[in-house]
């Protein structure tokens, strides 16, 4: 599937992983059993995850860590396809 309909559909997907101060590190697992389950995935930035780097770096160490695409990334939000 092109990354212009993944963009689409991710449109009505809620938020429902949030990384907050304890990092990228506590959702891997959250996020993996997500995507098993599901086409896409979008991930929440919060103000203490990110600590002053960008949320597309967080974001793209973190879809590597669970082996999926990084659809795009708006404001502090992701979304993530495998």
């Amino acid at each position: 599937m092109d990354n212009q309909r993944l963009k689409e559909q991710a449109h009505d997907v809620d938020v429902t992983v949030w990384v907050g101060k304890s990092g990228t590190d506590a959702v891997v697992d959250e996020l993996n059993d997500q995507l098993s389950n599901r086409n896409l995935v979008k991930v929440k930035f919060l103000r203490a995850a990110r600590a002053g780097s960008p949320t597309e770096e967080k974001a793209r160490t973190l879809a590597d860590r669970v082996s999926a695409d990084l659809v795009e990334t708006r404001g502090h939000t992701a979304v993530m396809h495998r």
